[in-house]
Formats: structure tokens, sequence, C-alpha cells
């Protein structure tokens, strides 16, 4: 039991890796989120509108995309793109390996938001697009004002928990070997596990992971139950306030009442 809690609880080495976890490691592993985040949901909103597409042609390169990127493994895509561009001399960032991590975690990205906003805008009915289409507004204009914000307003869930997936994703970029100042959280706990020999640096910077996670993961859950049950702005009326109105109605409806007893005398 000791050794259990000196190799995975160890104190003075989580002490002695946190701050540096904390001020590098969460503020790239966000950054190569967020950014890797913004590119695919630009990304996959083109593919979508590519998917849905009714020529065949279209389609075709949209569909192969996805099903490519979402086939391969995540490790896999990284070490294509962060090792193997810059080895065949293609290099937009030069040397730095944190503009190709957060291409690699993007196009993976981009490969499940594009499903994710097919299923959406697939799922409003087809008379909204007829209704927009009979007010004179183009196919496009449509699907921009009336289709696809209802489209992202069904998915806001399914997209916040690809945040969350990319999040995890990011861990993956240590394969390049991001220089200091550009290190993540699981790099850095992987550099401080092989130098002490102690697993105390992972578990730190998975507690780091799940203060990120587990918020977002109890905000998914929270917009999924605001989407599907939608917020209660009429409250019932109370009791009293029916009785009250019934003496009114059956005052409206009494001339009518007299009218038709004349009518019959």
């Amino acid at each position: 039991m000791d050794d259990f809690l000196h190799t995975f609880f160890d104190w003075h080495e989580i002490g002695s890796v946190l701050p540096t976890l904390l001020t590098e490691g969460l503020g790239n592993t966000l950054l190569i989120a967020a950014l890797a985040i913004v590119l695919g949901l630009v990304v996959g909103m083109l593919l979508a509108m590519l998917l849905l597409s009714t020529s065949r042609w279209v389609r075709l390169p949209a569909r192969i995309y996805v099903d490519v990127f979402r086939g391969i493994p995540a490790i896999v895509t990284v070490s294509l793109v962060g090792l193997g561009l810059p080895a065949a001399g293609i290099q937009p960032f030069g040397r730095s390996p944190l503009g190709y991590a957060v291409i690699a975690v993007g196009m993976i990205s981009a490969a499940y938001c594009a499903e994710i906003f097919r299923s959406g805008i697939q799922s409003v009915p087809q008379g909204q697009m007829q209704a927009g289409r009979s007010l004179g507004m183009s196919y496009l204009q449509t699907m921009r004002v009336i289709i696809v914000p209802q489209g992202i307003r069904n998915v806001l869930p399914a997209l916040t928990g690809q945040f969350i997936v990319d999040i995890k994703e990011s861990s993956l970029v240590y394969l390049l070997g991001l220089s200091v100042g550009q290190r993540e959280l699981y790099f850095i706990a992987q550099e401080h596990q092989a130098a002490t020999y102690n697993s105390s640096s992972l578990v730190a910077a998975a507690l780091c992971y799940l203060v990120i996670t587990i918020p977002l993961t109890y905000f998914v859950n929270w917009l999924d139950r605001r989407l599907r049950d939608g917020p209660s702005t009429r409250r019932p009326l109370p009791a009293t306030a029916v009785a009250e109105e019934l003496p009114t109605a059956t005052a409206t409806f009494a001339p009518h009442d007299d009218l038709s007893k004349e009518a019959k005398a």
C-alpha cells in the first residue's frame, strides 16, 4: 500500500510539478484546444454544407474527408501532420510545433463537427425551408437566416461534448516535442515522470484536466435539459383567479340565453 501511495500520490512530487502545470501547461492546453475548436467549427460547418449538397460530386470530397479523419486514430493524425508535413518540406509554421498541433487537432475536430452540424440541419423540418422560399428568400439566405441557426441550436449539447474531446485530445501533441514555454499539461507531467520514475505528476495533470472538463460536462447536461424542456416562462393560473373569472364568463353569455328565451316566446 505504501508503494502504491508513493507511486501515485507522492505529495512532494505533486507539489513540485503543480506550479509548472498551472503556469505553463494549463494555458497552453487551453490555447491549443481553443484554436482547434475554432478551426473545427469553421471547417466543420463548410463540410456540413457540402455534405448537404444535392450534387454527388460536391458531397464526395467532404464525405471522404469526414470518413477518413473519423476512422484514423487521433494519435496517427497528429503524427502525420506534426511530424510528416515538416519532413516533407511543408513548413507553414517553421519549426514551431504549436501551429502543427492546432492544425492536427482542428482537422480531427472538423470531421466530427461536420457530422454534428449535418444532423442538426437535417433535423429542422422541411416546412422551414419552404416558408423561407415562399417569402422570396434564396436558398442560401434561407439556410443562413432560418435553417442553420435552428440546426446549431439543436446540436449545442453535442458540440459542447466535442469541445471536451478536443481538450483531452490536445494531450496527444506531446509527440511533436513542444519546446519550453509551449508545453501542455501532459507533456510537462510526462517529462517529470520520466525524470523521477514516479507517476504522481501524471495524477496532478489528470486533476488539472478534470478541473477543465468536469464543469464543461455539467454545463452540457444543463444545456441539454434547458433546450429539451425549455424555460418555464408561464406560471399556472391560481385556482382562486380561475374561480374569480367564472362569473364574468357567465355574465357574458347570459344575454344570449335571454334572447333565446324571447325567441321561443
